[in-house]
């Protein structure tokens, strides 16, 4: 008969660091880990190949340095005979031979997941201690504490007492530089000519537990989307490190100036690609901010750089999980705007005469990323005009990049991309022509579609969804301030030329989706 363990210690695919909380106080003498790879987590929404391979990958070299520890491991393969396809029937075989006290884990990255595991603790009878998740800077009961009474959340006031609770970037109890952010010194365009010669960043040679597990996805995987040609991504701590001080020392100090530009063909720019690592626990975040801070005191990085990539770790990435954990599981539900469309098959294929989404689609099936503004103001804006049902956006952004977890890619899509959230993660729906893809971009120079044009043949189908978009809208938004600047230019426009742009936008509603 097996041992009596005092704790079951379950490790989830996202939570690859041996500091966790769940592990704080693990006694190898009296206690189990549990790690599971299941089809249901590439499936409940489509992985891609890419990402499928990060998570799986990464987990496989996790384990591997729990073995090197001679720490006892419940380890279940893909590919194992008995496999039940799922976390909670994984869960539910091992504790019928595994004499438990007790389950113990570190709060997971998503609703389902947590509801799943504490079914099953309950059903075998078991307490099931679900720690707090200490890669962040603050807690989500901080978090609530912020949003209580208040009648807006905004990021900006969040990052802003994040800041101050942190001493990062301040002066004493004033931010460096005079100002909390440097957004408008950091919207620069490349110009006619181009980014130039860039630092590549680092991509890592595939070991051998790396090239099983992209042939195992080849194979069970093989109608999800992508290619693994192209796979590099950090799946070690060590692989982490690296490619955090090899962003630090090249591409850091041009961050903040080029972070929403974009350039055909050109995938990596000046971003970092640390997301993925992050959010698999390979770096912890505050590392990252301390060692950006620390580039800004060196004087090897601009102040406006700096800030600008610390905002979107210690202000977005702590804001959206706040926002997440707080809403659900309401919050995937929502729908403010009403939108029912289907999600256009090009998604999937990247095959579209439209010149910026065919370059992020591409780039995102090939490598399993796209830059925040290529999701923000293309990918996303395009779904977010032809009026796609919210939840089929977040599908598809869940399963395409490698860096998506739940709790940080649903608010960002849902609320932030596809303002389905009526306002609570973001003040106005970020919503543009193709005039903003002309001017951050050299795309429009090679497409068919004229972006200043909003009917004809010609016509940018952006520019025409915007109007139409506005139009459809125009009572929802007319009380929103922060859109009146727009709809003031919709009523610019002649009765006679919202009609026509009315009809070509059904045109390409039914065309695309």
């Amino acid at each position: 008969m097996a041992k009596p363990l005092r704790h079951l210690v379950l490790i989830l695919g996202d939570q690859l660091n041996l500091d966790s909380t769940a592990l704080a106080d693990f006694d190898p003498s009296q206690d189990a880990i549990w790690m599971a790879e299941v089809m249901e987590e590439s499936t409940h929404v489509t992985s891609s190949k890419q990402r499928s391979t990060l998570f799986l990958s990464a987990m496989r070299h996790f384990a591997e340095s729990l073995k090197e520890k001679a720490w006892p491991l419940h380890y279940i393969q893909l590919d194992d005979t008995d496999n039940t396809g799922s976390l909670a029937g994984e869960l539910d075989k091992v504790l019928q031979h595994t004499q438990a006290q007790g389950l113990v884990m570190t709060a997971p990255g998503e609703w389902r997941v947590l509801q799943d595991l504490r079914a099953i603790a309950k059903k075998n009878s078991l307490p099931l201690e679900v720690r707090d998740d200490t890669h962040f800077f603050s807690t989500v009961r901080e978090f609530a504490e912020h949003a209580k009474g208040r009648k807006q959340l905004r990021q900006e006031f969040f990052y802003r007492e994040l800041r101050q609770k942190t001493g990062i970037l301040m002066d004493g109890k004033k931010p460096l530089g005079g100002q909390w952010n440097f957004d408008e010194e950091n919207r620069g365009s490349f110009g006619k000519a181009g980014p130039g010669q860039m630092p590549p960043p680092l991509r890592f040679e595939t070991d051998s537990i790396t090239q099983n597990v992209m042939q195992l996805v080849n194979t069970k995987m093989a109608s999800h989307p992508g290619t693994l040609n192209t796979f590099g991504w950090p799946v070690t701590r060590s692989q982490a490190l690296e490619a955090l001080n090899g962003f630090i020392q090249y591409r850091l100090p041009s961050f903040g100036l080029y972070q929403d530009a974009m350039w055909e063909g050109e995938v990596w720019l000046y971003h970092s690609h640390l997301a993925s690592a992050m959010n698999l626990k390979l770096l912890n975040p505050k590392e990252v901010v301390n060692a950006a801070e620390k580039a800004y005191q060196q004087g090897h990085a601009p102040l406006p750089a700096v800030e600008g990539f610390i905002r979107q770790i210690l202000g977005w990435r702590e804001y959206v999980r706040g926002i997440y954990w707080t809403q659900m599981p309401e919050y995937l539900e929502r729908n403010e705007m009403k939108s029912i469309a289907r999600l256009p098959e090009f998604y999937w294929t990247g095959d579209t005469d439209m010149a910026c989404l065919r370059d992020a689609i591409v780039q995102t099936l090939q490598h399993g990323y796209a830059h925040h503004i290529q999701r923000l103001m293309v990918t996303g804006l395009f779904a977010l005009l032809l009026g796609v049902a919210p939840k089929e956006v977040h599908a598809w952004y869940l399963g395409v990049y490698v860096d998506a977890v739940e709790w940080v890619e649903l608010p960002n899509t849902l609320g932030m991309s596809q303002f389905a959230d009526g306002g609570v993660m973001a003040s106005k729906p970020y919503v543009a022509s193709g005039k903003y893809i002309d001017r951050m971009s050299n795309h429009c120079k090679g497409c068919r579609f004229n972006p200043a044009l909003s009917i004809g043949e010609s016509a940018c189908p952006f520019t025409t969804l915007y109007w139409d978009y506005l139009n459809r809208h125009v009572d929802v938004l007319a009380k929103n301030p922060r859109m009146l600047m727009q709809l003031k230019n919709l009523n610019r426009l002649s009765d006679e030329e919202r009609h026509a742009i009315s009809v070509q936008a059904k045109s390409l509603m039914n065309r695309y989706s």
